[in-house]
């Protein structure tokens, strides 16, 4: 069976976790997290990056920090990861989901301004696939009404916006290291403060409402408790294994585009004859081949295509149930406007076997399977 995901190995992770061992810190904020920090500052040109123990934890110290109480309103596409709503539903405010673009999945920036009124507090982005929003225009309506910005880019570590990298344009990023992402620490995830007002409280947020990061800079002669907050601080030893990857960044990613480009050019004529959908990339993006997805003709022929790669031992997957239409989005949300392409959209996808290191061979197997599919 050639799986759905291989979590990414470089080779360097075991090394680096025994030296994390051998410093005898192993808890948060050793060697290696202290070195994932700088990383990722350096290089995305963030103005404080945090490593969290996952994208969620990201986000619920988002919601914290921009001080979301109950009767707020949240607007974000309904097309998105749970996360991307508890985190605000935790804090009591009410979720409003708006459609999505049918060539992006992502939300629809214009259908946000029609959304917004007095309790909104913030609008939430997600970067389906790793494929940027259309952000000038959605910071545009943030900045206009004052309202908050905040990027899930749980999927878009290496994925830009015109120049910038996901995560550093809005007030607040969040990147998700599950072993399903691009770069993994098997959970984990980090908070990108890209306005410095949030950056002193998200240390205390992150160290159980304690300033214990002023104490360890010398800043303090002692620390103690000072804030609400929780233990986001992942272990030293994941932060080892990621960074061995962040080492590699480019290798990653470069294997990654290569297999999704061949996916890409493989599948086109399938495409041409009306019958698959190929992914949109806009012009003003760069994306990091976090999954190629397909979208057949209807859920049916989905669930057929699934079941076909999966007896001819691939193992292909769908994804979201739109949040609307879930329980826990029906009692904590509301969907504005009419959902025209969140829900059929979301009926096509079928994502393909997409990880670092997929070989010619699987690859060249799974697009014959699909074309023998469609033979048939």
């Amino acid at each position: 069976m050639i799986p759905f995901n291989k979590p990414p190995f470089v080779g360097t992770e075991l090394e680096y976790i025994k030296k994390a061992i051998s410093n005898n810190k192993i808890s948060g904020d050793g060697e290696f997290t202290k070195k994932c920090h700088s990383w990722f500052e350096t290089n995305f040109n963030s103005k404080k990056v945090l490593l969290t123990t996952s994208g969620t934890h990201a986000l619920d110290m988002a919601a914290i920090l921009i001080d979301i109480q109950p009767g707020d309103e949240v607007i974000m596409a309904s097309y998105t990861f749970t996360s991307t709503a508890n985190a605000f539903v935790m804090r009591g405010a009410k979720i409003v989901f708006i459609d999505i673009r049918p060539d992006t999945m992502n939300i629809d920036e214009n259908l946000i301004e029609q959304a917004i009124n007095k309790k909104t507090k913030a609008i939430v982005v997600m970067h389906y696939a790793g494929v940027a929003c259309e952000m000038d225009k959605i910071k545009k309506i943030a900045d206009a009404y004052k309202i908050f910005l905040i990027e899930d880019a749980a999927q878009g570590v290496m994925s830009k916006y015109k120049d910038k990298f996901l995560g550093t344009i809005g007030d607040i990023g969040a990147y998700s290291f599950h072993e399903t992402k691009n770069y993994s620490s098997g959970e984990g995830g980090a908070i990108l403060l890209n306005d410095t007002k949030f950056i002193e409280r998200s240390e205390i947020l992150r160290e159980k409402g304690t300033n214990r990061s002023k104490f360890f800079r010398g800043q303090v002669d002692k620390y103690t408790w000072v804030d609400m907050g929780s233990s986001y601080l992942p272990s030293d030893i994941n932060a080892a294994y990621l960074y061995a990857q962040l080492e590699k960044a480019d290798v990653i990613n470069n294997d990654r585009l290569e297999s999704w480009g061949f996916y890409n050019s493989q599948l086109l004529s399938l495409s041409n004859n009306g019958l698959i959908q190929l992914p949109f990339i806009p012009e003003e993006t760069t994306h990091n081949a976090h999954m190629f997805y397909i979208k057949t003709r209807n859920i049916a022929e989905r669930s057929d295509l699934i079941e076909y790669l999966r007896k001819n031992d691939v193992f292909a997957v769908f994804h979201y149930i739109p949040l609307h239409l879930s329980p826990a989005g029906q009692k904590y949300g509301v969907f504005n406007g009419k959902d025209i392409w969140t829900t059929k959209e979301s009926e096509r996808i079928l994502r393909l076997p997409m990880f670092f290191g997929l070989k010619s061979n699987e690859k060249e197997k799974i697009v014959q399977t699909i074309y023998d599919f469609y033979k048939s």
